[in-house]
């Protein structure tokens, strides 16, 4: 429209939203959660030869709350899956989930009862890597795909994945973590089991094994 031409030197025009995504996509801070073969792999990627650096995220925290993005790398037991969930539900909005490797993916060659079958049971995953176990190379050209989605997202995050998780249930109502399930509800035993895991605080845990016996 030649506004450009108007204003002084120096003047950057861009939206609140475009300004927002770009500081979060180039402030990543990855949380320490390796679990398998592949972690080391993003370790590689974190050191010097690779250099993380480069994009404001070789900063990897060792709490979940000063985390908001989790890289998955490595298989998932059915043992350590309430756990992840745990941290995930810990890191502060808003937050990114990479899913490192085939194991954590699908499952990859660990298809039996210990492992869960896509980490994407237990938690929403915004990037899947795949191979066994992808080169840092492909960490850093799936962290890069990431940027492009941040880039791409609406202002409140949570409020749009939640509008779209209605709209895809229809009339139905869209769990929330630590909300008492429907067919707890209205069952007095199982009511009690719940009530009982909301008082030792593992009501989540609960809601997680409930979900991957399915």
């Amino acid at each position: 429209m030649g506004l450009e031409e108007k204003i002084p030197s120096g003047v950057l025009l861009t939206s609140v939203e475009k300004l927002v995504n770009w500081t979060r996509k180039s402030s990543l801070w990855p949380a320490t959660f390796g679990l398998a073969c592949c972690a080391i792999e993003m370790m590689t990627t974190g050191a010097a030869r690779y250099d993380l650096g480069r994009f404001g995220m070789e900063v990897f925290r060792a709490s979940p709350r000063q985390a908001d993005l989790m890289i998955v790398a490595g298989r998932v037991s059915q043992k350590m899956a309430p756990v992840l969930r745990q941290i995930y539900d810990q890191m502060p909005e808003p937050k990114w989930v990479l899913s490192m490797g085939v194991c954590a993916s699908s499952g990859g060659m660990f298809n039996n009862y210990a492992i869960v079958q896509g980490v994407d049971h237990v938690v929403p995953v915004d990037v899947y890597l795949p191979g066994c176990p992808p080169r840092p190379e492909m960490l850093i050209d799936a962290i890069l795909r990431l940027h492009e989605k941040i880039m791409a997202e609406p202002l409140n995050r949570k409020a749009a994945r939640e509008l779209k998780e209605l709209a895809a249930h229809g009339s139905e109502k869209v769990l929330r973590p630590g909300e008492m399930p429907s067919s707890y509800r209205f069952d007095k035993t199982r009511r009690k089991q719940w009530e009982r895991a909301v008082e030792d605080g593992n009501a989540e845990q609960l809601r997680i094994e409930m979900g991957t016996r399915k």
